[in-house]
């Protein structure tokens, strides 16, 4: 977490700094929209670090795959139903998707750089 951590907190900022000033959201858009991009990123990493090789060489099983994918897609969809109401949530507008592929795309290969470094310095 020394070093991922990190990264992980680099992209939350750029989604703070998205949803305040490109979404000018409220504070229930801010609010759903880091609880959607945090669940989306801090869940698919897993792929990532379950393995010290390369995630594409490592298939995982296809009840981690499952399981990852049903909690990122209730995440998603969620905020758009009656009970995101209750829970705080409101239904983000669609260039919030494109901007979450975006920040996913991006935060999950500079976490595969991170970790491979971390994994040279580990073994050498």
């Amino acid at each position: 977490m020394l070093f991922i951590g990190p990264v992980s907190s680099l992209f939350d900022f750029l989604t703070f700094a998205a949803l305040l000033t490109w979404f000018r959201g409220s504070e229930t858009h801010f609010h759903t929209g880091w609880f959607i991009e945090s669940l989306a990123t801090q869940t698919l990493v897993l792929f990532v670090i379950r393995t010290a090789g390369s995630p594409l060489e490592s298939r995982p099983s296809f009840t981690l795959t499952a399981t990852v994918l049903t909690v990122v897609l209730v995440g998603v969809v969620l905020p758009q139903t009656p009970l995101g109401v209750p829970l705080g949530f409101t239904p983000m507008p669609a260039a919030f998707f494109l901007f979450l592929l975006g920040v996913t795309g991006a935060y999950l290969p500079l976490v595969e750089v991170v970790k491979r470094q971390l994994m040279r310095r580990l073994t050498t």
